[in-house]
């Protein structure tokens, strides 16, 4: 990700950061400016921990750091961690990528409004995850159907009963979405599933099995999925979807623009609108 950024943030360091916590601060500077760029045009954010992960603690600290400055700008914010694990473990992971905490020697960090999570091991790896969601009033994204090429080989396989593995992944997370508690005063569950924008053809399906979840559309853009892909993954009235994209606005500029922001404030308002016309 270094790499990508605008020559007026990595500046002399541009291409090959010799210091994890130079590569960090570079990130969090980035980020920060590109949470501004599209603050007054989205309702929520999806920082992908592994870009800041690879540059070890330093990037770990920017990380926790660009969540909290999302939320004092008022956004909602969706950690993309892809957690996945079992008992203990799972709690773990809930309470270290999904938790507000408040540890005496790093002060409140408020964690992120929900969390990605991989559905894959089974409903005993999500639900210390859904516990610690309704204790703290957040929510989850399980993995259902992925916008990448590669989940094909599993996800489309078609089991004995002639449904195939997403479909029965939906159905799990169906009802285990609908424990008590974990339904809000809209009709959502708390635990919503990611359906890719590039798979249009299995989202239909996926809503009817999945009515009660929001969904978490990626692969918008840069990926190849259009808004008219996305329809299918709202309900009938419009909602119950958020349509994400990643590379197609956060990299939407020339690296020597020095008002690379407005770039990145265009490219998101064009998909906004993109994405609207289609679902109205």
């Amino acid at each position: 990700m270094f790499e990508r950024l605008p020559d007026s943030v990595a500046g002399k360091h541009a291409g090959s950061p010799t210091s994890a916590a130079v590569a960090a601060d570079a990130l969090y500077d980035f980020s920060v400016r590109v949470l501004r760029a599209v603050a007054d045009h989205v309702p929520c954010v999806k920082p992908q921990s592994a870009c800041f992960e690879r540059y070890l603690w330093p990037g770990v600290e920017a990380y926790h750091k660009v969540v909290r400055a999302a939320k004092e700008m008022g956004l909602l914010v969706i950690g993309d961690a892809k957690r996945g694990d079992i008992g203990l473990s799972s709690r773990h992971y809930a309470h270290g990528c999904l938790a507000s905490t408040g540890f005496e020697d790093t002060g409140d960090l408020p964690g992120p409004d929900a969390l990605t999570v991989n559905a894959y091991l089974g409903m005993d790896g999500i639900e210390p995850f859904a516990e610690v969601a309704a204790e703290q009033e957040k929510g989850l994204f399980a993995l259902v159907r992925t916008s990448n090429p590669g989940g094909d080989a599993l996800q489309s396989l078609t089991l004995g009963d002639g449904i195939s593995v997403a479909e029965a992944v939906a159905k799990l997370i169906a009802q285990a979405g609908s424990a008590a508690g974990y339904i809000g005063r809209e009709g959502y569950s708390l635990l919503g599933a990611v359906v890719g924008a590039t798979k249009p053809r299995d989202a239909q399906r996926l809503r009817e099995l999945m009515p009660q979840q929001v969904f978490l559309v990626p692969g918008f853009g840069a990926q190849g999925g259009s808004a008219e892909d996305v329809r299918a993954c709202f309900n009938a009235d419009g909602q119950g979807a958020i349509v994400t994209a990643s590379r197609s606005i956060i990299y939407a500029f020339d690296r020597d623009d020095p008002d690379w922001e407005s770039s990145v404030s265009r490219a998101a308002v064009e998909m906004k609108e993109q994405v609207n016309a289609a679902v109205a």
